[in-house]
């Protein structure tokens, strides 16, 4: 995870992620490198605009979570509670799972 918001904060400060930036910011926060992570990590945001997969990360889970209201609104009130904790796990994994395709 650490390679991640390494990756990250590079992004957010308009440095280039590299292989050597994001060494310099794992080594400054004292965290043990891994030469083969990064290079994978690096590999996997070439070509990923950074700034479009966050702002889809951030509005998928809202768009699903307001849509459960309305699926609530038409099953009866004793079968409200169970559909919408099994919305909330599967906005959960389907949110991880973008992440997860994001950063590799």
């Amino acid at each position: 995870m650490e390679y991640i918001y390494a990756a990250l904060l590079l992004h957010k400060a308009g440095k280039p992620v590299n292989e050597n930036d994001v060494k310099a910011v794992l080594t400054a926060a004292g965290i043990d490198v891994n030469e083969s992570r990064i290079k994978a990590l690096v590999a996997a945001l070439d070509g990923v605009n950074i700034e479009e997969a966050i702002s889809k990360a951030a509005v998928a889970p809202v768009a699903a979570v307001a849509a459960s209201p309305v699926a609530a609104a038409a099953t009866p009130v004793a079968e409200e509670a169970p559909a919408e904790e099994e919305s909330k796990e599967e906005n959960e994994e389907s949110g991880m799972a973008g992440l997860g395709a994001l950063f590799g």
